[in-house]
């Protein structure tokens, strides 16, 4: 037997809890974000069925285009804690296997197993999980995450992949560098600028080249992700939140500097209940500005002392929402807030 790492993905995850609730509309197309009005300005989908996704309907779009993409889609309210709950199930069925299992999201999960058939494995962990869920999940396999992370996407959906070193070369030479796990289209453009337009090219190119053009440690790393190579440590303590924050999109671009400052104020005494919740201290504070048309800017301060002192915590945010230049219409506001982890000090 050998390790391998899983990625376990769930399938269309949180349109598939909706449909478990609303099993009348398996088979249409369904967008779910917001409160479920794509009449609303500024709200966006959170996910979208297949149906959905045929339309040109995908995750991060504006309600009121997928409604002029696909007319006929049925739009539902987002319920978080529906997926939290979802989610928290899925991740007790891999962990009754006898694997590690490393959670990265509510849809996704890295496991690391020592078998001599990792395709039999994950044959079973999707079974346990549809079985015990009614969820369909896709697995990748590989010799290390990003190995397993591309795999999974070659699965979807409700399947299998293999990718490692044996296969790397034939399944993603030929592919664009923004294929990779960790190059995005930005990236991918600047590489196509010095010729490097696929991961072959990529994978053959100069690392002190790649380090001249974005420095030492990013340009040799997108270099190894061309190799194929990646992290392979299956981290199973529980992830702690470094931090949290909230926000308003506004219907209406706002202007005046009061109504700003009674909405930075609102949004810092909600952080700080959600970390006095918790059982979280805050270290630092920050706010965010989005400007119209699409002008985003964040600054912060760190506190003297670790607190959840509300009137602490909004006395910053609000010191903090004083260095801007409120010179032009406001349509998003946000208020963050930096916790210590357990064990530090503040």
């Amino acid at each position: 037997m050998r390790d391998w790492v899983l990625h376990v993905d769930l399938d269309q995850f949180i349109a598939a809890v909706e449909l478990l609730r609303h099993p009348e509309l398996r088979g249409r197309p369904v967008v779910v974000g917001g409160s479920g009005d794509p009449t609303q300005p500024r709200t966006v989908a959170a996910t979208a069925t297949y149906e959905a996704r045929a339309h040109g309907v995908h995750s991060g779009m504006p309600l009121r285009t997928a409604l002029r993409r696909c007319p006929e889609a049925v739009f539902l309210p987002s319920d978080p804690p529906a997926y939290e709950a979802a989610s928290e199930r899925v991740m007790a069925v891999l962990r009754g296997f006898p694997i590690r299992v490393e959670v990265w999201g509510w849809d996704e999960a890295f496991a690391g197993a020592a078998t001599d058939d990792p395709e039999s494995l994950a044959a079973e962990l999707r079974a346990a999980v549809l079985a015990e869920t009614e969820l369909s999940c896709s697995i990748g396999i590989g010799d290390n995450k990003h190995q397993a992370k591309l795999a999974s996407a070659f699965a979807k959906p409700a399947g299998v992949f293999r990718l490692t070193g044996e296969n790397w070369a034939e399944v993603m030479n030929h592919r664009p560098t923004d294929a990779l796990w960790g190059i995005g289209a930005r990236i991918s453009k600047r590489l196509a600028g010095l010729g490097l337009s696929t991961v072959a090219e990529l994978a053959a190119a100069d690392p002190a080249e790649l380090a001249a053009h974005f420095g030492p440690t990013n340009g040799p790393w997108y270099r190894y992700l061309a190799l194929g190579k990646g992290e392979a440590e299956i981290v199973t303590t529980p992830w702690v939140a470094r931090g949290h924050s909230r926000e308003t999109t506004f219907p209406r671009d706002l202007t005046d500097r009061a109504e700003l400052t009674g909405h930075v104020a609102d949004l810092a005494g909600q952080v700080a209940a959600d970390a006095r919740a918790e059982g979280r201290e805050i270290v630092r504070v920050s706010v965010k500005v989005r400007f119209t048309p699409f002008l985003t800017r964040t600054r912060q301060s760190k506190l003297p002392a670790a607190t959840t002192d509300p009137e602490v915590v909004t006395r910053t945010a609000l010191n903090v929402l004083g260095r801007f230049d409120l010179d032009r219409p406001v349509r998003l506001l946000g208020v963050g807030v930096e916790y210590t982890l357990p064990g530090e000090s503040g």
